[in-house]
């Protein structure tokens, strides 16, 4: 499954995905985001079961803002249009899927 490009537009239907979602924050300069990149599109392509986003913080300060993200990479994990987990920093592939489980 490809990953979703988020913005204030599509965020209420991804928000009210029957699966869970997990929502990166990053930027284009940030080094760690670059890091994150591509395990998050290895999860999304080894995943179907969950709906994977990113969210450019600085094409979409609104939705930062709601998720309260004052630091990136910021990977946020939606169950239900709730949030059930959140980690600000690089992870590793078994962290991000644990927080995805939980």
């Amino acid at each position: 499954m490809s990953i979703l490009h988020v913005n204030k537009d599509n965020f209420n239907s991804v928000k009210t995905s029957e699966k869970p979602v997990l929502l990166d924050f990053y930027a284009d300069w940030c080094g760690p985001c670059r890091m994150v990149s591509p395990i998050v599109e290895e999860i999304a392509e080894q995943n179907p079961q969950y709906l994977i986003g990113k969210i450019n913080v600085d094409q979409e300060p609104e939705l930062a803002q709601k998720f309260h993200v004052l630091s990136i990479p910021t990977l946020v994990v939606l169950k239900d249009g709730n949030i059930i987990s959140q980690s600000a920093g690089a992870r590793p592939k078994a962290d991000i899927l644990a927080m995805l489980q939980s």
